[in-house]
């Protein structure tokens, strides 16, 4: 697989099971889960080095390392972390504007 339908693929995904978490709907071990499934899955993509960066792709390494990073409580209950995510996931979904200060790199 490549790059750009990695990211397109896991990015829906990712605003699925982020927004599932937030509405309560989805254990947050099972966010947890697809953090490493990801990361799993990345090791088959074909990429180089020189391969650029879309901001799509740093908007998505950025919203998964965020999801990975805080603890569970943050990640559901700090409004500003929310909102910051939130805004994330309505750029992947098509629906907004880049955010400035996701800078996300491939792991």
């Amino acid at each position: 697989m490549k790059v750009e339908p990695f990211i397109k693929h896991k990015a829906q995904q990712l605003c699925f099971y982020l927004r599932a978490f937030w509405e309560g709907e989805l254990p947050f071990s099972e966010l947890e889960l697809f953090f490493w499934d990801t990361l799993e899955e990345w090791a088959q993509v074909e990429y180089s080095l020189e391969h650029p960066y879309t901001q799509r792709e740093r908007v998505f390494w950025h919203l998964l390392h965020q999801t990975h990073y805080w603890p569970e409580e943050k990640l559901k209950y700090d409004n500003y972390l929310v909102e910051e995510l939130a805004n994330c996931t309505l750029y992947l979904e098509g629906k907004g504007i880049c955010p400035f200060d996701c800078i996300g790199i491939r792991p």
